[in-house]
């Protein structure tokens, strides 16, 4: 773990979505690899739906992140080894009605989301190339 209390980009995501949320971040025994953790309290009246139908909308047109949402299974939650080599981010969340909390869950290559891939996705952009060029390899673990 190298961020576990705080991390750099809590302010940029209380400035986008208005929330107090707070961030860990976690290395994985892996050469590259991320994965964060951010909590927030959800506002009385927002339900789990709702909020499964806003990441559903956010998301609809963006090729590289996928929401895991399972209940069962060795991959409820993303995880950063099975995105290895890959330019996906994978992004699911946590319900907690007890305590109105929200854990949202995302992992990435940080290598390939995080740097080269990005690059190669602003080039595809830039050039009017369809988004994915080049960016398609699903990753290096089996699934």
């Amino acid at each position: 773990m190298f961020a576990p209390a705080t991390h750099r980009h809590e302010a940029e995501v209380a400035q986008h979505t208005g929330l107090d949320a707070r961030m860990t971040a976690t290395g994985v025994e892996a050469v590259r690899g991320v994965q964060v953790v951010c909590h927030t309290e959800v506002p009385d009246g927002v339900e789990e739906r709702a909020v499964r139908a806003a990441y559903r909308e956010a998301y609809a047109d963006e090729p590289f992140v996928r929401l895991v949402a399972h209940k069962r299974g060795t991959y409820r939650y993303p995880e950063p080894k099975i995105l290895l080599g890959s330019n996906y981010c994978d992004i699911g969340h946590v319900w907690d009605d007890a305590s109105r909390r929200l854990v949202v869950v995302a992992a990435l290559d940080n290598l390939v989301k995080g740097g080269a891939g990005n690059a190669v996705q602003c080039l595809n952009v830039r050039m009017d190339w369809p988004e994915s060029y080049g960016l398609s390899f699903p990753g290096l673990h089996p699934v």
